[in-house]
């Protein structure tokens, strides 16, 4: 069996210069975990739920802090001051262009590859989807999913 009988050749997909905070609207409203990014039709990065997920990541705290009966009081500020300076950030980030967090290094796949090749190399590398690449350009999407329907309809 060939990529092309299993493929989703109806890509979504967002441009490097869409912000972090629209990639992250596409893959809620269509339900998906991944996106390729594509400019002028080639595909030059992918960008996960687990990239944006990174950028949630806040850096451990050292030690355990107990506070004394006087800064109790100063515990619930110190939280909502660090709760705004978390929400600016975010807002920060979500600004910045999809480039910025975008994976350049895209295992891909074509479409006259087959199933057991892809299946090989999504293993290998532990990633859940593989785009479809023809002649440099982006020509479908395949994921772990498409493979098992693949193999259950053979």
């Amino acid at each position: 069996m060939k990529i092309k009988d299993i493929m989703n050749s109806n890509v979504i997909v967002c441009k490097p210069d869409d912000t972090i905070s629209n990639a992250a609207q596409i893959l809620k409203m269509h339900n998906i975990s991944g996106l390729p990014v594509v400019e002028n039709g080639i595909l030059v990065g992918i960008i996960s739920e687990v990239d944006l997920l990174k950028l949630l990541e806040m850096p451990e705290h050292g030690g355990l802090w107990l506070p004394s009966p006087f800064e109790v009081i100063e515990v619930s500020i110190r939280e909502l001051i660090s709760w705004e300076e978390t929400k600016r950030m975010l807002a920060d980030v979500g600004a910045d262009p999809v480039r910025k967090i975008m994976k350049t290094n895209v295992y891909v796949t074509s479409s006259e590859d087959s199933v057991e090749d892809a299946s090989v190399l999504m293993i290998k590398h532990k990633i859940n989807r593989l785009p479809v690449v023809d002649n440099g350009t982006l020509v479908g999407i395949v994921t772990r999913g498409d493979i098992i329907r693949g193999l259950a309809e053979a």
